[in-house]
């Protein structure tokens, strides 16, 4: 058993062919008379405010209208309406677009600030924590000596020889002061 589907009902272009008794020549659907008259409407606008004279921008515009009209109906059909090539050449139109070109001319070394100084890394939390740590090791080894210094009489006094020994030195020719 086959099934017949109705896509020729479809098929059927719904045309004028013109007047009974005196056809036109050529086949053209309803809507295309609706596009034409719209569309040589605004090419006629077009051309008269261009500056064409009157005969040649209705010419012209024959002409220009028969073309518009008959790319604008290639793209109409019964699946696809005019209503909704329109809606989609609208919806096309107002599309957001990516950036295709950057902004701003050529560059130039002016605009370059330029520092005396390097710039300096900021240290993390991890390094201030050790140079912290370092630096209370480092005051309490100071410390310690202080202390050491201090308590024990013997050390202080040799420490003091020790520093006028290296005052008194005399190198090889070189007095010191």
């Amino acid at each position: 058993m086959r099934i017949r589907t109705d896509d020729e009902v479809y098929r059927v272009d719904a045309v004028w062919l013109g007047p009974p008794k005196a056809t036109f020549p050529w086949r053209a659907r309803y809507v295309a008379w609706g596009v034409g008259t719209v569309v040589f409407l605004l090419v006629l606008t077009v051309l008269r405010n261009v500056g064409i004279g009157l005969f040649w921008s209705f010419a012209w515009g024959l002409v220009a209208t028969i073309g518009l009209t008959m790319l604008i109906t290639s793209r109409i059909s019964h699946e696809r309406p005019l209503g909704a090539v329109l809606t989609m050449w609208v919806r096309e139109l107002n599309a957001p677009r990516e950036i295709g070109s950057g902004n701003g001319g050529a560059v130039s070394a002016a605009q370059v600030r330029v520092h005396a100084e390097l710039p300096r890394r900021r240290p993390t939390k991890r390094e201030d924590r050790r140079r912290a740590k370092t630096a209370r090791r480092a005051e309490e080894a100071r410390r310690k000596a202080r202390e050491a210094r201090s308590a024990d009489p013997r050390r202080d006094r040799r420490a003091g020889e020790m520093t006028n020994r290296t005052r008194n030195r005399e190198v090889s020719g070189v007095r010191t002061p």
